[in-house]
């Protein structure tokens, strides 16, 4: 009986040791994983969007704006509204130049801006006599 004891202790004893051996094998690929996650999401958390403009009409009547890029491209967003937002539509970074056509007004109010990746703008066509642009940023 006593070796019994012995050899159920034993086998205890080596039993402990393989559970820690394998605990220790569990943790480390645990940590392995966790750390190859990290730096996925690193990588993941460094891509851009590129910036965005919007016209927000405080006037009284509709316009016109382009966006004249500095690549030479233009967009257009025509016929927004008095008191109304467009949608956001995607630019390139660099030097934008805006345009407002405002209907019934003989001034093209006119403002640049440099619109650089993460970032929305509105250009806000603003009330007034003349009329003027101005450009509002909030990033993305």
């Amino acid at each position: 009986m006593e070796q019994t004891n012995q050899e159920l202790k034993m086998i205890i004893k080596t039993g402990n040791t393989a559970q820690r051996t394998k605990m220790k094998s569990i943790i480390k690929n645990v940590l392995i994983v966790a750390t190859a996650v990290a730096i996925l999401s690193s990588f993941i958390g460094c891509s851009e969007d590129s910036p965005s403009v919007r016209v927000a009409n405080q006037r009284v009547t509709k316009a016109n704006v382009q966006f004249k890029q500095a690549n030479g491209n233009t967009i257009n967003q025509n016929d927004v509204l008095s008191g109304t937002n467009s949608n956001f539509q995607d630019i390139i970074e660099g030097a934008i130049v805006v345009t407002a056509v405002i209907q019934g007004e003989a001034v093209s109010p006119t403002v640049t801006f440099n619109a650089s990746n993460d970032n929305n703008y509105t250009d806000v066509i603003v009330g007034g006599d003349p009329p003027v642009l101005r450009v509002d940023t909030l990033g993305k």
